[in-house]
């Protein structure tokens, strides 16, 4: 398991719902990147309304509903290993936007670690 503590780097990738990268989820295809090459970890957050580059604003909205809403890809590790990481992100994005922010982590564990719940939400220290 990847140890991460202090300094890091985030990367966020935002993207449309319906973007594909041989005919699998944008999204999905940069998870499972992250997680081949070894990064801490990724999250994918769907957005319920926004618009980007083309100023097209997509919408949850009942009266105008979207069917490529925003979604994020949020990946947080060394700077090094996101760096590391950058190049099979430009193979794969080509609308978007990616952004990368410095950050600290302060707590960084799985479950059945020390200071973390276990399945019935009980904690240890």
């Amino acid at each position: 398991m990847t140890r991460l503590t202090g300094r890091a780097l985030r990367l966020t990738v935002f993207v449309g719902e319906n973007d594909t990268v041989h005919h699998r989820p944008l999204y999905a295809e940069i998870v499972h990147r992250a997680h081949a090459a070894g990064l801490a970890g990724a999250s994918v957050f769907r957005g319920i309304e926004g618009f980007g580059a083309s100023s097209r604003v997509h919408t949850s909205r009942l009266l105008s509903l979207s069917e490529d809403l925003p979604v994020a890809v949020v990946v947080v590790d060394t700077e090094d290993r996101v760096r590391a990481f950058l190049p099979q992100l430009d193979e794969l994005v080509t609308e978007g936007l990616v952004t990368l922010d410095a950050c600290e982590v302060i707590r960084y564990t799985g479950r059945g670690e020390s200071g973390t719940s276990d399945t019935k939400g009980k904690k240890w220290l």
